[in-house]
């Protein structure tokens, strides 16, 4: 039985290569694109480090 006191570990998958975790690793970063929050696994943000810190929309990359 679920127990609704206990938070609920949520999968994230990365918005640009479709890698799945469970909960959001703090190697991860994060950007709000039209409302919309989008994850980015770690590989995915180094990768585009200086189109995120140029505020660019992940479409651009």
């Amino acid at each position: 039985m679920d127990d609704p006191t206990q938070p609920v570990a949520e999968t994230v998958v990365c918005s640009s290569c479709g890698t799945p975790a469970e909960s959001t690793p703090p190697t991860w970063t994060y950007s709000v694109e039209n409302g919309e929050r989008l994850y980015f696994c770690d590989a995915c943000a180094r990768a585009n480090i200086r189109a995120i810190e140029s505020r660019l929309d992940s479409v651009w990359w």
